[in-house]
């Protein structure tokens, strides 16, 4: 990747360019990185880890953005996993590409089924639903490699909820037979309708937080508030040690 489409953020080379020159023939692993993931990252190095050798980091966050300009001058955009998936969807539909989707139930996986048969007509699809555990055996792993494996596709969703993705994917990228592997979380449930994603009005404001913050108060608040609140002390402390 050339270093123009990085700038630095807080210890990361964060994405700033158009998708559209990101991706070549190269294995690329793509995360996504928001205040809540950074300050999870901080307290597990096996994550920061996954982050920091991602050859794409999108900035996932307003948190990320306010950074890159208070603490470097840089003004990046926002690149929700929502916005990469409609992105790779449409240009494997443009050139009959294909795609897997590793994560979530198996409802959910139908669903998106259906929808992307509707929308994007022209890709051909695989799905496998992992167990739902906190970590995985080596018999797990060793079934949702062989899924990918035989399916050889274009793109590699993954959605399990971070951080356990990004480490997922960051420890089986050399053993996965794909070219792009993408850690999209929450993507699943919004392309599947499972989860309604906030309207453009709440992220063209940059408040896309706050609208999956009154959608759902009791499982979001520890990210948006108390993470904010954890967040908002280490943008303070990186502040003054660069500036004073």
């Amino acid at each position: 990747m050339h270093k123009k489409l990085h700038t630095e953020c807080l210890g990361y080379q964060v994405f700033n360019g158009e998708l559209a020159e990101a991706f070549s023939q190269q294995k690329t692993l793509v995360s996504t990185i928001n205040q809540y993931s950074y300050c999870i990252a901080e307290e597990d190095l096996e994550f920061k880890k996954a982050l920091e050798q991602s050859e794409i980091l999108l900035p996932d966050g307003i948190g990320i953005v306010v950074a890159a300009k208070l603490l470097y001058g840089k003004k990046i955009k926002k690149i929700a996993g929502a916005d990469l998936h409609d992105f790779l969807l449409k240009k494997l539909n443009n050139n009959q590409g294909s795609c897997f989707y590793l994560g979530s139930s198996e409802k959910t996986l139908s669903l998106i089924q259906s929808r992307i048969s509707k929308d994007y007509p022209n890709i051909r699809t695989g799905f496998y639903s992992p167990p739902y555990k906190n970590k995985f055996s080596a018999e797990d792993n060793a079934k949702m490699i062989a899924a990918v494996n035989d399916f050889k596709p274009d793109v590699l969703f993954v959605g399990m909820t971070a951080p356990k993705q990004e480490k997922w994917s960051f420890a089986h990228k050399n053993e996965l037979d794909t070219t792009i592997i993408c850690s999209i979380g929450a993507v699943f449930d919004f392309y599947a309708g499972t989860l309604k994603r906030p309207n453009k009005v709440w992220v063209n404001l940059g408040l896309e937080w706050l609208g999956r913050l009154i959608k759902e108060p009791k499982r979001m608040w520890k990210r948006y508030i108390y993470y904010g609140v954890v967040f908002l002390k280490y943008l303070i402390k990186a502040f003054f040690k660069r500036n004073f």
